[in-house]
């Protein structure tokens, strides 16, 4: 392990942090919203230290893999940490502890937050509130399909046999292939928010809300969420972004290079598809009799149902109004996520595919002990070490989610709350259930439990092990 490789490679991402905190400078000029100066000093602030920690430090050789670990870990704490800055110089959160629950929960892309009056504050502070989501969803994307593939995180390695064909064809050097992958990202970003201003939605509004669309964030510019655009026709285009969003990223830059028929192959892409269609049919079944019209409680349960499983979090209805089985649905929906290679949380869904796939070999093989079952993904069989690993991630996730729970109503919380809170940060949804649901927030909740959320958040994106693994002393052996 050599720090001086780790800080020198942080050095870099804080100094990319700096430049990103002076895009809101100019929307500030515009809007005269006076918090141009607040983020001129941060911006400086996270340049210079940046800066001295590429001047103190050296890198020399190749990256090993246990520092691939702490940069992985470091960056998202770092990111929160310097991210907080803009916050609590123009004021809009003068709490450090609130200032790091937001700016965590939005590199995380998890959507829950601590304000009480979002449309109070100013348009500098809104816009880098949805800037840090479309930053954490470029950083995910390369995490997930470049970086914890090569660490073999929870099975995250499905991936790196399609990324390494992928490299043949593209360039052999991930960084490239990051802008690739980028480029496919900002471009949907860029239709969405088209398609949002031809609907009537103001830039600005539109700028923001694509930023956290496509990121799978669910940071709005309204205290209502999308709820407060009442137009079927903003409220289907963004529920359609959070669909696409969940989506590996790789399958969307085959489809833009002509291999639409990729997407049809795809189990993982199947599997998504189906469940959520079997969600909206369950909850409008049973929401619409309670609706004036067939096409509102149709459109209320599609984009529910996609925000949740996406992990993006919008809200254009009070889902806790719905019959319990409904939200037992979405709870669900919140632990499985959306596919793995996209922007969105939970455990994935081809993990859940292959567990699912687990349970019935072993169901198999009980009643033909002597036969050969292997579990497959799609026609390939898969390797005993990499089932091994994702049973391995979804016991630890489970185990977090109970101890997390266990945790939050040590502190107080109602059951509901406690596991509707914990859910949602571990998923990295945003909105949970009882008193954290759709139409609340996170503020009322004590300092210890928003330090455990933004704990949770954390550890969610970055896939649980990535964090926990350094906590092990014989990982900090040589």
């Amino acid at each position: 392990m050599r720090p001086s490789r780790i800080l020198h490679l942080l050095g870099a991402l804080l100094m990319f942090i700096g430049v990103a905190m002076l895009a809101p400078i100019p929307f500030s000029l515009y809007y005269h919203s006076g918090d141009h100066f607040a983020f001129a000093g941060a911006a400086g602030g996270a340049l210079l230290l940046g800066f001295l920690l590429r001047r103190l430090t050296h890198f020399e050789g190749e990256l090993r893999h246990r520092e691939a670990f702490v940069i992985v870990a470091l960056t998202w704490i770092s990111f929160s940490c310097v991210g907080s800055l803009p916050y609590m110089i123009t004021g809009a959160i003068p709490s450090f502890t609130n200032a790091f629950f937001e700016t965590a929960s939005g590199f995380t892309t998890t959507g829950a937050s601590i304000l009480t009056d979002i449309e109070a504050l100013p348009r500098g502070v809104l816009l880098w509130r949805a800037l840090t989501q479309w930053i954490g969803g470029m950083g995910i994307i390369v995490m997930s399909l470049a970086i914890l593939p090569f660490l073999g995180v929870g099975g995250m390695q499905l991936y790196k046999a399609e990324l390494m064909s992928a490299a043949d064809r593209l360039t052999p050097r991930v960084t490239q292939t990051a802008k690739i992958l980028w480029g496919v990202y900002a471009g949907m970003t860029a239709l969405e928010a088209t398609l949002l201003v031809l609907g009537g939605m103001s830039v600005f509004d539109a700028l923001c809300h694509s930023f956290a669309t496509i990121a799978t964030g669910g940071f709005s510019t309204r205290n209502a969420s999308i709820a407060a655009f009442d137009s079927a026709y903003i409220q289907y285009v963004i529920a359609a972004f959070c669909y696409l969003a969940g989506i590996n990223f790789f399958l969307h830059y085959r489809i833009v290079k002509g291999d639409a028929k990729s997407l049809f192959r795809n189990v993982e892409w199947r599997s998504y598809s189906l469940i959520i269609a079997i969600a909206v049919t369950v909850v409008f079944a049973k929401v619409a009799p309670a609706y004036p019209s067939i096409e509102r409680a149709f459109r209320d349960s599609f984009f529910q149902v996609v925000n949740i499983m996406t992990t993006t979090g919008f809200a254009t209805a009070d889902y806790e109004l719905w019959p319990y089985l409904c939200q037992f649905v979405l709870l669900g929906l919140m632990l499985i996520g959306a596919c793995g290679g996209s922007t969105g949380g939970g455990m994935k869904v081809v993990r859940v595919h292959i567990l699912f796939k687990f349970v019935i070999r072993e169901m198999t093989r009980l009643l033909h002990p002597h036969a050969v079952v292997p579990v497959r993904l799609g026609k390939t069989a898969m390797d005993r070490d990499l089932v091994a690993n994702i049973l391995g991630f979804a016991i630890l996730y489970g185990a977090t989610f109970f101890l997390g729970t266990l945790a939050m109503t040590a502190m107080g919380n109602d059951i509901v709350t406690s596991l509707g809170a914990v859910g949602a940060c571990l998923g990295n949804v945003g909105p949970g259930l009882g008193a954290v649901g759709p139409t609340d927030n996170y503020a009322h909740l004590s300092h210890a439990a928003r330090w455990l959320l933004s704990l949770l958040m954390l550890m969610g994106r970055i896939e649980i092990y990535t964090l926990v693994i350094l906590f092990f002393p014989s990982f900090w052996k040589k």
